[in-house]
C-alpha cells in the first residue's frame, strides 16, 4: 500500500468512528482535571488525547477546527473541544465535551471564593512556576507531533515557518489572524495539487442549526444591555457583562480578563484586591481560563446568591462563543466543500504550526522559563511526553514537584 492510499485507509478509520456522550465526557473530564497551562497548551493536551491516543480525528480535521477557532472570538481551546465533541457523539457529545473540560476548573474557582480569605499557601509560588514548566513541555510536544503531520514537504514547512517568523515579530490576535489567511494564500499556489481524502465531520451543522445560533447570538448581544439597563446590580446586568465579554475578546482568558476588570471593578462590582486574588487562583488551575468567571459571578453576586452568581456568570461567559463556533463550523464545512479547498487548507494547517510555534516561544517560554534549572525540567517533561509516552498527569506532578523544590531550596 502507498503512502496516499495508507493515509486515505487510515483517515476513514477515524472518521467512520461513532461515539457516545459518556465516552466523551470522562475524556474531556480526564482533560478538565489535568490540563494546565493555558488555552495554547490545551490545544496540546488535545491533539494528544483525540488525535494521537483516542483517533476520533485526523491531525488534518484537527488542525482545521484549531485554525476556525482562532479566527472566532471566545475560548479558542473550549470550543474545539465542543466541536470535537459534536463530531464524536452530536449534541450530547459536544455538552458533554464542554461540561467535562470546564466544570472541574469551574467548582475549584467558586471554592475559591466561597473559602479565599482562608486560603494561605507559602509554596503557591513554586506551585505556579512548575506548571507553567508543564505548558512548555506540552506545547512543543504538540508543535513537534503536528509538525510531523501537517508540514511532511518544503511548501508547507515553509508556510509555517514563515508563519512562525511574522508572529515572532509582530504578534498579536489580529496578526494571527492574518497569517492563517496567508496561509490559505500559500496553500492555494504551492499546495495545489496535495492529495489526502477531504475532512468531513459526523453530524455537521445544517443551515437552520448554524442560522439559529448566529441568531440567537445577535439577540443576546444587543437584548441583554437594553435589559440590564432597567435592572442595575441585579443577575441580568451580570449576566450582560460576562456575556459581551465572551462575545466580543479574541485572544482567549489573558485577554479578557483585562476586559473583566474595567467592568466589574471600577463599577463597584467588586474591589481590585479580590480581583487580582481570582486571577491568581486561576492560574493553577486546569482547564480553561474563562473558569474564572465562577469566581468573579459568586463574588459579585448580590448577597446570599453566590451560586446562582457563579453559574450565570459562567454561562453567559462560555455561551456566544460556543454560539459563534457552531455557526462557524457550517462555514467551514462549505468552504472545504470547494474544490480548491484541499490546497487551501493545507496551507492554514501549516499555518496553525507555525502559530502554535511562535506561542511556545512567546507568552510560554517567555513568561516560564527563568534560567537554566528551569530549561531542564521543561526539557525532562518534553523527553518523558514525547520519547517514553509517559501519562500528562505524571509530567505535572514531577514539573511541579521540581520547580517546589528549586523554590524553596
Amino acid at each position: 500500500m502507498n503512502d496516499d492510499a495508507r493515509q486515505a485507509s487510515d483517515t476513514r478509520s477515524i472518521t467512520a468512528g461513532k461515539g457516545c456522550a459518556a465516552e466523551v465526557l470522562i475524556e474531556a473530564l480526564k482533560l478538565g482535571l489535568t490540563s494546565f497551562g493555558g488555552p495554547i497548551a490545551h490545544l496540546g493536551y488535545y491533539e494528544r488525547t483525540y488525535v494521537q491516543r483516542r483517533r476520533w480525528l485526523s491531525a488534518e480535521e484537527y488542525a482545521g477546527l484549531v485554525a476556525l477557532c482562532q479566527l472566532l472570538p471566545g475560548p479558542a481551546s473550549s470550543q474545539v473541544g465542543f466541536l470535537i465533541g459534536l463530531r464524536r457523539a452530536g449534541w450530547p457529545g459536544a455538552i458533554a465535551a464542554f461540561l467535562g473540560f470546564t466544570l472541574p476548573s469551574a467548582l475549584l474557582m467558586y471554592l475559591f471564593a466561597v473559602y479565599a480569605p482562608r486560603v494561605q499557601d507559602s509554596m503557591m509560588g513554586g506551585v505556579l512556576h512548575g506548571l507553567k514548566l508543564v505548558a512548555v513541555a506540552v506545547v512543543a510536544q504538540a508543535v513537534l507531533s503536528m509538525a510531523r503531520r501537517l508540514c511532511p514537504d518544503p511548501a508547507r514547512a515553509l508556510i509555517a515557518v514563515t508563519a512562525m517568523a511574522i508572529l515572532l515579530f509582530n504578534g498579536g490576535t489580529l496578526m494571527q489572524m492574518g497569517v492563517l489567511v496567508l496561509g490559505a494564500v500559500g496553500g492555494l499556489i504551492w499546495c495545489r495539487n496535495v492529495r489526502g481524502p477531504a475532512v468531513r465531520l459526523h453530524g455537521s451543522i445544517g443551515n437552520r442549526a448554524a442560522g439559529a445560533a448566529l441568531a440567537l447570538f445577535l439577540i443576546l448581544l444587543a437584548g441583554l444591555p437594553l435589559a440590564a439597563a432597567s435592572t442595575p446590580g441585579g443577575m441580568t446586568a451580570l449576566a450582560d457583562i460576562f456575556y459581551r465579554a465572551g462575545a466580543l475578546v479574541f485572544g482567549g482568558g489573558h485577554v479578557v480578563l483585562p476586559l473583566l476588570r474595567d467592568a466589574l471593578v471600577p463599577g463597584g462590582w467588586m474591589t481590585d484586591d479580590a480581583f487580582l486574588a481570582g486571577y491568581g487562583f486561576a492560574q493553577a488551575m486546569p482547564g480553561p481560563l474563562f473558569a474564572v468567571a465562577a469566581y468573579l459571578g459568586a463574588v459579585t453576586a448580590p448577597h446570599g446568591s453566590m451560586l446562582p452568581g457563579a453559574a450565570v456568570a459562567l454561562g453567559f461567559m462560555f455561551l456566544p462563543g460556543l454560539l459563534i463556533a457552531v455557526a462557524g463550523l457550517r462555514l467551514w464545512a462549505l468552504i472545504n466543500a470547494a474544490p480548491p479547498a484541499k490546497g487551501a487548507l493545507a496551507g492554514v494547517n501549516a499555518a496553525v504550526v507555525g502559530v502554535l510555534g511562535a506561542a511556545l516561544y512567546n507568552p510560554v517560554w517567555t513568561t516560564s522559563v527563568r534560567d537554566y534549572r528551569d530549561v531542564i525540567i521543561a526539557a525532562a517533561g518534553l523527553l518523558l511526553l514525547e520519547r517514553w509516552r509517559v501519562p500528562p498527569i505524571a509530567v505535572v506532578v514531577l514539573c511541579v514537584g521540581a520547580s517546589v523544590v528549586v523554590t524553596l531550596f
